[in-house]
Parts: C-alpha cells; sequence; structure tokens
C-alpha cells in the first residue's frame, strides 16, 4: 500500500506560477509525489505532520559543487583561485582514494540536505580511478539526496596507469552511464568538461560528443578567469556547434556581450557561486548579465573547501550584491532609489525552480504541484528568524539558516525530521570525516610540504592559447 502523508497547516510557498501560496495549506504526499495541495484536504488514513507556524517549500536545487572535497573544508579560506588550482585540482585530489571521494560525497551530500538542498549537481572531477566513480555515486546513493553526478575528465596527474589516456576516461564516462543510467531514480549522470584551454582542443570536442551520445547534460567552467583564455572558448564552441540547452556554464564572470548572446541564443544555462566567486578574486557575479540576456540565474555552493554548503546565504549573498550594483549608480548620481530592481522571489527562483530547469529536472522538482516529486522542505517553527513573519519569502531569503530546516523530504522519504537527520550518527559521520581528511592532507605533505604550493613552471596561459587556435584552425 502507497504510504500516505498529509503536511497540514503550514505556508505552503509553492514557486508555482500558477498554484500562487497559500496562507494556511495542507500538501498531501503519496508515496513519492505530491498528490494534492489545498487550504483543508481529508486524509483520515495519511500520517500527520503538523506544519503550523512552518514554511513549507520545495527543496532548494544547487547547479554545482565539488562535493568530494567536503572534508577539506575551509582549506581555502585565503587562497586565491590560482592557489584553488594549484593546491585542490593538482595537489590534494591526486591524494584522494576512492574510499576518500565516498566519504567526500556522503558527508557533502547530508550537509546539503541537512540544509534543505535535497537536489545537488555534483561536478565530480576527482576520478582518480573508475573506484573513485563508483565511489562517488555511492556516496551521493547512500545519502538519499537526489543528484545529477556529473562525471569529470580531469586529469589530476600527468601520469596514471588507471587512465593512460584521454579516449580511457571517455571509455569510463560511458562505462559509469551505463551502469547506473537505470538503477537509481534519484541519481542521473552527466558529464564535466576539463576547463576549455587546459587540453587539446579535439578531447573538449570528444568529451561534448561523448556526452552527447549518451544523452548526459554537460556542465563546465566558464569564463571565469581574467587576462586568460583559460575558460573561454564560448566562441569556439558556438562556431564548431557545441553549444546547447543542455549545458551549464559556472561563474562566466569574464564572458562579453558576444558570448553572452550565443549562450542565450543556444538556450544554454548559467550557474552562479556568490561567496566562491566574491572571495577568490573572480570578479562580478552573472546575475546582470542573465537578466539582461534572458538566462534564469541559479545558484550554486561550489567548493565547501571555502565556503558555506547552504543556498540561504548563496541566496541573500546574491541579491545584495545585486542591489548593490544596481542601485550603485543611482547613489552615484546623488539619489537614493525609487525601487528595487530584484526581489526576494527572484532569489527563491533563483535557488529552487530556476536550479531544477538547468537540471533538466523542472518536472520533477523546483516547486511543489500535484504529480511532481515530493522533494520538499519545512522551514521555521520556534525560530527567532521565522517569527513573526510578515513577508514569508523574505523571511526565507533574508532571516532563515540550516539550523531552521525542521523536515526534509525527498522522493516521499523523510531524511530530516524535527531538526534531525533521520538515520544519521552525525557524529560518527564527522569522525569519519575527520580520519579521511589526516589521511588525505598527510599523504599530499609526503610530496608537497607546503599548501598551497608555488606556482608551476609550466606556462599555462601559452598552452590555452595554442589549444584554441586549435580550435579556430579546425573552424567547420
Amino acid at each position: 500500500m502507497t504510504e500516505r502523508i498529509l503536511i497540514r497547516g503550514g505556508y505552503v510557498l509553492t514557486m508555482d506560477p500558477e498554484l500562487k501560496d497559500l496562507t494556511v495549506g495542507d500538501v498531501l504526499v503519496e508515496g513519492d509525489r505530491i498528490a494534492a495541495i489545498a487550504p483543508h484536504l481529508d486524509a483520515s488514513d495519511a500520517q500527520v505532520v503538523d506544519a503550523r507556524g512552518h514554511v513549507v517549500m520545495p527543496g532548494f536545487v544547487d547547479t554545482h559543487r565539488h562535493t568530494w572535497q567536503t572534508q577539506m573544508r575551509a582549506i581555502c579560506a585565503d587562497w586565491t583561485l590560482t592557489d584553488y588550482f594549484l593546491g585542490m585540482r593538482l595537489a590534494i585530489s591526486p591524494a584522494y582514494a576512492a574510499d576518500d571521494v565516498y566519504v567526500g560525497n556522503f558527508v557533502g551530500a547530508i550537509e546539503a540536505l541537512n540544509a534543505g538542498v535535497t537536489t545537488v549537481l555534483d561536478f565530480s572531477h576527482c576520478n582518480n580511478t573508475p573506484d573513485h566513480a563508483d565511489a562517488a555515486i555511492k556516496g551521493l546513493r547512500d545519502a538519499g539526496i537526489r543528484a545529477l553526478h556529473c562525471y569529470g575528465f580531469f586529469a589530476a596527474s600527468a601520469e596514471n596507469r588507471a587512465f593512460p589516456s584521454h579516449e580511457s576516461r571517455r571509455a569510463d564516462f560511458a562505462r559509469v552511464a551505463r551502469t547506473y543510467a537505470s538503477t537509481d531514480g534519484l541519481v542521473r549522470i552527466g558529464a564535466a568538461l576539463t576547463e576549455v584551454g587546459g587540453i587539446p582542443w579535439r578531447h573538449t570536442v570528444a568529451e561534448i560528443e561523448s556526452a552527447r551520445r549518451l544523452g548526459a547534460r554537460i556542465v563546465a567552467h566558464t569564463g571565469c578567469v581574467w587576462g586568460s583564455v583559460m575558460t573561454g572558448g564560448v566562441q569556439e564552441m558556438h562556431v564548431h556547434g557545441l553549444l546547447g540547452s543542455e549545458q551549464v556554464h559556472v561563474h562566466c564572470n569574464t564572458l562579453d556581450d558576444a558570448d553572452w548572446t550565443v549562450l542565450a541564443n543556444a538556450g544554454a544555462k548559467v550557474s552562479i557561486s556568490p561567496e566562491t566567486e566574491l572571495n577568490m578574486g573572480m570578479g562580478r557575479l552573472a546575475i546582470g548579465k542573465c537578466r539582461a540576456f534572458g538566462i534564469k540565474p541559479t545558484l550554486s555552493c561550489d567548493i565547501v573547501s571555502l565556503n558555506s554548503g547552504d543556498l540561504f546565504t548563496q541566496m541573500r549573498l546574491a541579491l545584495a550584491y545585486q542591489r548593490f550594483v544596481d542601485n550603485d549608480a543611482v547613489n552615484q548620481s546623488g539619489a537614493m532609489p525609487g525601487t528595487l530592481t530584484v526581489s526576494v522571489r527572484d532569489a527563491l527562483s533563483w535557488g529552487t525552480i530556476n536550479g531544477a530547469e538547468a537540471c533538466g529536472l523542472d518536472s520533477q522538482v523546483g516547486s511543489l504541484r500535484p504529480g511532481k516529486q515530493a522533494d520538499l522542505i519545512l522551514v521555521g517553527g520556534h525560530a527567532f528568524g521565522l517569527r513573526p513573519r510578515h513577508d514569508t519569502a523574505g523571511s526565507v531569503v533574508f532571516q532563515a539558516t540550516a539550523h531552521d530546516v525542521r523536515d526534509v523530504f525527498v522522493a516521499g522519504r523523510i531524511v530530516k525530521r524535527d531538526g534531525s537527520l533521520a538515520g544519521v550518527d552525525v557524529a560518527k559521520v564527522l569522525d569519519r570525516a575527520e580520519a579521511s581528511a589526516a589521511r588525505v592532507l598527510s599523504r599530499v605533505h609526503e610530496v608537497t610540504p607546503v599548501l598551497p604550493p608555488k606556482a608551476a613552471s609550466a606556462d599555462l596561459e601559452a598552452v590555452a592559447r595554442y589549444h584554441l587556435a586549435e580550435a579556430m584552425s579546425a573552424r567547420p
């Protein structure tokens, strides 16, 4: 018999443009789906969850998180983006064993769920062996989160017997896609591109074509290195017909209007990481550019190795940033703005329905609507930030924290209840993360005594320019 749960008496913040909100309403969950939403529902045989005083809303969707890095928490607190690349990507990543990737993904997914993030785009670029890829997926599945797991082709070490060639990495991606395509409805497989310019152009083309053959969504770091062509290549991708609506382009700080035009025309999606970008020197958040070119912004936590793992922080920081930028021109003219250009509802969309659409999951999650998957959260209760509540969306965006997320449902299953993760010994989980971190850093320090290491001697910019010149010389 299908389990029925009646979530009764909460403020139902649907994020659905047709249903609107219910000041007091009920949500009926049957199995893994939302069966009904109404001011009052009769379901005498259902388990009742008392939501009075709470906000009932869709779970958050994080469109770009390097979940494997969770046990390296805040190690990058004072690192630049270059430090991060040399330290995390080239020094720490090769020291991860498969079990360390499992721990990072499991603990990171649990952290996300605890903060009300029910879906994550897992940008997984620590695939040192096939076992690492399998461990990453197992970590997500064991945690019970919904995920678009994007297999990363990036090679942290030049010599790797597990992957002697780029072709062998693409073959492993195909293996992962075949193996996990239908075994668990919560985890889907996508592809995470190696940074454009960092590898020969023909390999970039091969990565995209491999993903497209398997119908996989694609995520890429794009336009986040100033003064460099590294992470560029938008025009080259456009010329070769490699841009598409199945892609999520992350950061996009350095792009010019010509780049934005072709991204928008291709229907590509954009993910913005407010804390990471503003703290690592990546520049202006792309919210305004998304708005100007008709692209729906989405949000991500990016790296817990630097910053927080919740979307409350990302929403309020992104909203404050964009309001500042829009208001600054008025201020500098000696005036005060008469209206605000972005709203708390906009920010909630960035963290819910827009993110679901970017992941190709908007028909299933991102808003509350009968027939959709029951991925929802209850926020509030006896919380100072949520009571009294005069503007519910405003309270969620500006006042709530992960601590205020009382209940979390994923596909109708309760993963957090009354403020505690269901079936999780948090102390034991964190002890395992501590042990993993110690092992990884012990291996790192055998080779690299000081983190972050000094800049590599290789001229990465010259290499990147060569690879993109290869792209234009091979114009179709």
